[in-house]
């Protein structure tokens, strides 16, 4: 085993950075002309090869809105809960159709595809640009199906700093509440992206970019792939997966 990747448990996919969102807080800036997707075959083949030689508990799909492709979300999904991986997140902002009888059919999808941890970007950011309406039918139809479902915000400076952003969130929670979902710790905004050309007064005077996601490179936990293929310095569309863990170095 490679003694960079000894501690890895976790996969994580970013499905597509295409969104329908144009958030002034995203980290990974406008999305514009983002239209590719990680294909389904070779990320279930990836993730059944890994799960061959690592003990995985958790895999993660994100984007972009990962929803726009929710047939390779669910492929992904299910695939973890066949292999017996045990936390299964979704992170989506909630809105990819304004059909009701596609939002009803995609919640429905995922209730089946074993999705047990499903985080809903609610916030002052996101509502911006999202309409409310097809985000709370899907949560609706979540609530209905049972599936385990967060409100996940993104908070400007803390979690109970009083700025007109966080408070606009405290609104938009509370017009969920008659659903009666949780809502998770979030995350705090950081200086990446969007946030740092849009929200800078919020940050200390020549703060550079950083992310608190950022990995150890020396000590992988999580082996996360770009909607490319990328992952770990390889391409699992051009090299296997384990061959690409095997010869990872920092």
């Amino acid at each position: 085993m490679n003694e960079f990747l000894k501690n890895t448990d976790r996969i994580e996919f970013t499905v597509t950075l295409a969104c329908t969102g144009r958030c002034r807080h995203c980290s990974e800036g406008d999305h514009i002309g983002c239209r590719e997707h990680i294909d389904a075959d070779v990320a279930t083949a990836s993730i059944r090869k890994i799960c061959e030689c690592y003990k995985i508990k958790s895999l993660m799909t994100f984007g972009g809105e990962p929803l726009l492709y929710p047939d390779v979300v669910c492929v992904i999904h299910s695939t973890a809960r066949d292999l017996g991986i045990a936390k299964r997140q979704l992170i989506t902002n909630g809105f990819f159709s304004k059909d009701l009888e596609m939002i009803q059919k995609v919640a429905k999808d995922i209730a089946l595809s074993g999705v047990n941890d499903l985080l809903l970007s609610v916030d002052a950011f996101h509502q911006e640009t999202i309409p409310m309406e097809p985000v709370k039918n899907f949560a609706e139809s979540l609530v209905s199906l049972e599936v385990p479902v967060r409100i996940s915000p993104a908070w400007l400076v803390s979690t109970d700093d009083d700025n007109p952003y966080n408070n606009r969130t405290r609104e938009l929670i509370d017009e969920l509440s008659y659903l009666g979902i949780p809502t998770g710790e979030g995350n705090v905004i950081f200086p990446r992206g969007n946030a740092l050309k849009y929200l800078k007064e919020y940050f200390p005077e020549g703060v550079s970019e950083s992310s608190p996601y950022d990995e150890d490179p020396r000590d992988i936990r999580a082996i996360s792939f770009d909607p490319n293929g990328d992952v770990l310095g390889g391409n699992i569309y051009k090299t296997d997966i384990l061959e690409i863990m095997r010869d990872y170095r920092p």
